[in-house]
C-alpha cells in the first residue's frame, strides 16, 4: 500500500475512475472529508487555487454538477468562468476543437467539461494542454458522481471493502453506473446488477471482471447499499439503504418479472 504522501493527482486529467488507483480514490475521499467542513463555515475560502483560472464548458444542461464545480472553484479562490452551449459561439457552429483551442489561448488552467458524446473529454486532452476534468461524457463516465457515491457510502458505513452493492435499472445508458462499477470494484466492493435485459450491457455478463447480474425478482435484503437508476426520461437517483432493503419482489407475480423474460 502506498503512503498518502506518495500519491498525487497534480496535473492529472480526470477522465474516468477506470484510470484511478485505489490509493488515488482513497486520497480523494480523505480530502473530501476534510473539505466538507469548509462549506459549513461562515467564511468558505481557501487560497489553494488563487491565481488559477477554471472554465466549466457544458454542452448539456446541468444544475448540480456545474454549480458544484463552480462553487468548489470559488471556495478554493480560483477564477471561474461558465460557458454553456446555448450562450456561446457553439450555437453558430463553432467546433469543440476550436472552442478548446480558444480557451487554451486565453491561458486557462483547467477545463471542466460535459458533452453528449462518449470520449469527448479524452479527445480534449489530445487537443489542448490544460487539465481536463470530465463532468460527464455521454453514457461513458461521470467520475465526480462516482466518487461522491463512494464518499456517501463510506460516510454511512465507515468502510467500503467487503460491502455488497446492487445497482438496479437502466445500466446500459448510465454513465453514473459505469463510474460506480469501476470505483466500487477498485475499492473492494462486490457489485451486482439488476434490470431489464435490454438495459444491461451484454459484455458485463460474459466477462469475469465485471459484476454479477441478478434477476430483478431476487430479494434485495442481502444488499447493504442499493443504487436505483430511474428508467426513462427521469434523472438518475441515488438511494442509500443503510441497514437493509425491505423490498422483496415476488417472482411470477410482479410486473418486473417480465423484464427478465
Amino acid at each position: 500500500m502506498l503512503s498518502r504522501n506518495s500519491v498525487s493527482l497534480r496535473g492529472k486529467n480526470i477522465l474516468g475512475l477506470e484510470y484511478f488507483s485505489p490509493e488515488e480514490i482513497e486520497l480523494v475521499l480523505d480530502t473530501a472529508k476534510e473539505m466538507k467542513n469548509i462549506i459549513h463555515r461562515d467564511i468558505k475560502k481557501l487560497p489553494t487555487l488563487r491565481g488559477k483560472s477554471v472554465v466549466t464548458l457544458f454542452y448539456e444542461p446541468s444544475t448540480r454538477t456545474r454549480t458544484s464545480f463552480e462553487l468548489a472553484g470559488k471556495y478554493l479562490s480560483a477564477d471561474v468562468v461558465n460557458i454553456t452551449s446555448s450562450t456561446s459561439s457553439i450555437v453558430k457552429g463553432e467546433s469543440l476543437r476550436d472552442t478548446l483551442l480558444t480557451l487554451e489561448d486565453m491561458g486557462v488552467d483547467a477545463i471542466i467539461m460535459r458533452h453528449s458524446a462518449e470520449g469527448a473529454a479524452e479527445y480534449a486532452t489530445k487537443v489542448v494542454s490544460p487539465v481536463i476534468i470530465n463532468a460527464g461524457d455521454g453514457a461513458h463516465a461521470h467520475p465526480s458522481q462516482g466518487l461522491l457515491n463512494l464518499f456517501t457510502i463510506r460516510q454511512h458505513k465507515g468502510t467500503l471493502k467487503g460491502l455488497k452493492v446492487a445497482i438496479i435499472g437502466d445500466i446500459l445508458h448510465s454513465r453514473v453506473a459505469r463510474s460506480d462499477i469501476w470505483g466500487m470494484r477498485k475499492m473492494g466492493i462486490e457489485v451486482h446488477l439488476a434490470g431489464p435485459k435490454t438495459l444491461l450491457p451484454i459484455f458485463f455478463s460474459i466477462s469475469p471482471f465485471f459484476p454479477i447480474i441478478i434477476p430483478l425478482c431476487e430479494s434485495f435484503r442481502q444488499y447493504i447499499v442499493a443504487s436505483i437508476l430511474n428508467i426513462g426520461s427521469f434523472s438518475i437517483v441515488f438511494l442509500l439503504f443503510i441497514f437493509s432493503i425491505s423490498t422483496n419482489i415476488p417472482c411470477g407475480t410482479s410486473s418486473f418479472n417480465n423484464f427478465n423474460a
